[in-house]
């Protein structure tokens, strides 16, 4: 990996004025519903309903938006109301969708939660996203190349990611990739066995495991197939645990740091948003000139107030809102 492409990605380093990140990846329909009581399987249980825009990657962006970092997001939305809603809402966050693609049908997210807020099955019908082929990014290179950071979500055909990581190799942008679930990991996977460099992955538990070949029952297991990553190419992993917070792995020369960040004291009302809200807090604190240690204890906080909130995206995320939480994550946070 460049020197450059090792770097945050602050717009001191870039050197091209007014820093913005470029978010490619999934933008949907979201249809939730929460059981009231117990989960009964193979029956109907007694629950409420939501149905809001979302989507992995508008949502991180969203959350960028809020965070007072330019945003700019590269996704496919149908032509029908469903499509005209999220980019409508979305650029009311603050978000620039001008690099939206329009064409087929809008996805849908359909997410069970139990009473907890924890997910008990997720279905995404999402084969619009299909449309953001290599050709289509290529006409959106100019605005990939100049970015500060490059978001991808492995919503994305393999071969998508593969153009972006080139992309982002060949300007020396830092590049990170959400791994969005258990069976669209393989499309990481897929590109790191071909020896790509990439400056973050932001896998959880199950997600890691897929991607390592490994059984994770311990903090020790997880922080070995972390560093498995680094020899694959991954300079920075950042490990979702849930309720135990984050892992953080960073290679640093022929050095690798490891610290257990808290989860935020939160209760969780809807866990969808939480890894959303995770990788836009990290990216808005490197972007903001963060070292990786202190923009992970903000991703960490803006993943705990994601997950106390019932939307996808938290009406109070802002960095004023963070700053707080994350000092308080510093000082319970331990090298391991």
């Amino acid at each position: 990996m460049s020197k450059r492409g090792n770097s945050t990605g602050r717009a001191t380093d870039r050197g091209r004025g007014p820093s913005y990140v470029v978010v490619v990846g999934g933008a949907n329909i979201d249809i939730k519903v929460a059981i009231k009581g117990g989960t009964i399987p193979a029956t109907s249980n007694p629950g409420t309903a939501t149905v809001s825009i979302g989507g992995v990657g508008r949502n991180i962006a969203h959350n960028l938006a809020r965070l007072d970092t330019p945003v700019r997001l590269i996704s496919a939305v149908g032509r029908d109301p469903e499509g005209e809603r999220l980019l409508v809402e979305t650029a009311a966050a603050g978000v620039d969708v001008s690099a939206v693609r329009r064409g087929g049908k809008t996805g849908v997210y359909s997410a069970v939660l139990d009473r907890d807020g924890e997910l008990v099955i997720g279905v995404s019908a999402m084969d619009v996203i299909d449309e953001l082929t290599q050709r289509v990014l290529g006409r959106n290179r100019a605005t990939i190349e100049a970015a500060a950071f490059l978001v991808a979500d492995c919503n994305l055909h393999r071969s998508s990611l593969q153009y972006l990581q080139q992309c982002a190799k060949q300007s020396g942008i830092p590049f990170l990739v959400e791994p969005v679930s258990a069976v669209k990991v393989e499309r990481l996977n897929a590109i790191l066995r071909r020896g790509a460099a990439i400056h973050t992955v932001t896998p959880n538990v199950l997600q890691l495991e897929v991607l390592t070949g490994r059984d994770l029952k311990s903090m020790e297991t997880t922080q070995k197939a972390a560093r498995g990553l680094h020899d694959r190419g991954v300079l920075n992993v950042l490990v979702g645990l849930g309720p135990e917070g984050a892992l953080l792995s960073t290679s640093q020369g022929d050095e690798i740091k490891q610290h257990h960040i808290p989860a935020a004291q939160a209760k969780p009302q809807d866990v969808t948003g939480g890894g959303d809200a995770h990788v836009a807090g990290y990216v808005a604190g490197l972007v903001g000139g963060m070292r990786v240690l202190h923009a992970a204890l903000l991703g960490q906080a803006a993943a705990g107030l994601a997950v106390s909130a019932a939307e996808s995206v938290s009406r109070k995320m802002s960095m004023k809102n963070l700053t707080h939480s994350a000092a308080a994550l510093k000082r319970r946070a331990k090298e391991l």
